[in-house]
């Protein structure tokens, strides 16, 4: 089951598209004539935010007839979502609607994609995705990930214990940090405390020193795989987890080290879905 895009965003993008209404459809003397719409892939597709479309579409009078739900998987020419109204309503959701069906199932395309190859490398592998989505669009970015198959890694500042560099710089650096780590575990006993390691030799620092992850970030995988083995042989139950320029040529070597968790932004740029949006003229008899 999938998560609802909050009605407020909803709200949001259509007052972003169509503040005042349709001035074309209105001028033209159309929106007043019955219609429907539908909304196809032309590509091997994981679908997302339809149901969330299919909303947006209710929001402007539309009447939703069919939609596939977040994280099917299509191939090109299958219909994923129609609706049928009023030729000033359908128009008025129309390309919002597209616009978040194309960006989301692009992000959740891309994500089933990585999932697949690191998951035939390692299939305990864990793909988790950063907090580097595009402001504004968290909540649509966070569900394509989850429809093509993987996590998020931080939802935000708030809920999670991660320490950079730039944090024990202000500690005196990493070996005051870690002295000091057993008492920052006691302190949020329901959290796990991930600490970012720069060379080989601090990620086998920490691991001894008692964090509950190793985060590394842009270390080769031959370098990371050697870690790999250093920390298993002396500290098995620390996770290893990576980051840093992973993307989909990469992600099955990085999960082939025998690392926990692959941390990536890679997901959320590209290209969007190709999918594409029909309306089409129905005389009033020919809907009921």
């Amino acid at each position: 089951m999938h998560y609802r895009i909050p009605d407020s965003e909803i709200e949001r993008f259509l007052e972003e598209d169509v503040p005042y209404g349709d001035l074309t459809t209105m001028l033209l003397g159309i929106d007043g004539s019955e219609g429907e719409i539908v909304f196809k892939t032309r590509e091997h597709t994981v679908v997302c935010c339809t149901e969330d479309a299919a909303r947006l579409l209710e929001h402007c009078g539309v009447k939703v007839l069919f939609s596939l739900p977040s994280g099917t998987v299509v191939e090109q020419g299958t219909i994923i979502l129609k609706a049928e109204g009023l030729a000033g309503q359908l128009h008025a959701g129309w390309k919002v609607a597209l616009n978040l069906l194309e960006y989301a199932s692009g992000i959740a395309t891309r994500t089933a994609a990585i999932v697949n190859r690191a998951h035939a490398a390692n299939p305990d592998v864990s793909i988790v995705t950063t907090r580097k989505s595009f402001p504004g669009t968290k909540k649509v970015a966070i569900k394509a990930i989850m429809a093509g198959g993987a996590l998020p890694h931080r939802l935000g500042l708030s809920e999670s214990i991660l320490v950079f560099p730039h944090h024990t710089v202000f500690l005196g650096g990493l070996k005051p940090f870690l002295d000091k780590l057993g008492a920052l575990k006691k302190r949020a006993p329901e959290q796990k405390v991930l600490v970012e390691a720069e060379t080989p030799e601090e990620g086998l620092l920490i691991a001894r020193s008692g964090a509950d992850v190793v985060q590394v970030d842009k270390m080769s995988i031959a370098t990371l795989s050697k870690l790999v083995l250093d920390i298993r042989a002396s500290c098995p139950d620390v996770a290893i987890s990576a980051a840093g320029g992973i993307n989909i040529d990469n992600a099955a070597a990085y999960a082939a080290t025998g690392i926990d968790i692959i941390v990536l932004s890679s997901v959320y740029f590209g290209k969007p879905s190709d999918i594409s949006a029909i309306i089409n003229h129905k005389p009033k008899s020919l809907l009921q």
